[in-house]
This record gives C-alpha cells, sequence and structure tokens, in this order.
C-alpha cells in the first residue's frame, strides 16, 4: 500500500490529561501520572509517524495536480 492509497488515517488524538485531584497522593506504583506520561509519550511518537505519512500525502497530492 502506497502513501496516496485513499485510507483513512485520522490524526491521533493526544490522551486526556488527569485532573491534580485525580491523584491520591499515596505513591501508588504506577501513579496515575506516570501512566499518563507514559500514554503521552506513544502518542507524541504515533504524532511523529503521522506527520511524516500526512507529508507523504500532501507531497503526493501537489505532485499529481
Amino acid at each position: 500500500m502506497s502513501v496516496t492509497d485513499d485510507v483513512f488515517d485520522p490524526m491521533p488524538e493526544a490522551p486526556e490529561a488527569p485532573t491534580d485531584d485525580m491523584c491520591c497522593g499515596s505513591g501508588c506504583d504506577p501513579c496515575m501520572w506516570d501512566t499518563y506520561n507514559a500514554a503521552v509519550q506513544v502518542y507524541r511518537q504515533q504524532l511523529a509517524d503521522w506527520q511524516v505519512r500526512e507529508a507523504a500525502r500532501q507531497a503526493a497530492a501537489r505532485a499529481g495536480h
């Protein structure tokens, strides 16, 4: 499959940030902040990958017209 194929590839959505009152403050391992931060790292990588694909799609669309 090439980047020019008509494939549904939506931009990834950032994880919803927890509010400060969601943390119980008891030092859980992992803390919900640890889980959130891990999800943010995954999101950032997914977003970077998507941006590369999107740039390739945009370039292909410009070249095709």
